[in-house]
């Protein structure tokens, strides 16, 4: 009897167990199917669109000559962030 009863104790906690992952399984791309049926946000699309924008951007910022912006904003009276810096380091050589 009490072989019985453990046998069937086991028994229980198997298919305690066992049981929730057989109705886990999800079918993600269904539910996304379902999801864009329903006009939802397509994120595949929206991450799509978010690279070329990217990649847009990285070929523009490519062609930007930084040091002539720096001369061009120096000969605009704009603060010279390269004597700041001296200026500063200076300043904690001394401290």
């Amino acid at each position: 009897m009490k072989r019985f009863a453990i046998a069937l104790t086991a028994l229980t906690i198997a298919t305690v167990a066992i049981a929730p992952t057989t109705y886990a399984a999800v079918d993600f791309d269904e539910l996304r199917q379902e999801n864009l049926d329903k006009d939802a946000v397509d994120f595949d699309q929206l991450r799509r669109e978010n690279l070329d924008k990217d990649a847009v951007v990285e070929l523009q910022v490519k062609g930007v000559d930084f040091d002539q912006l720096r001369r061009e904003n120096l000969d605009k009276d704009a603060v010279d962030f390269d004597q700041l810096r001296r200026e500063n380091l200076d300043k904690d050589a001394i401290a």
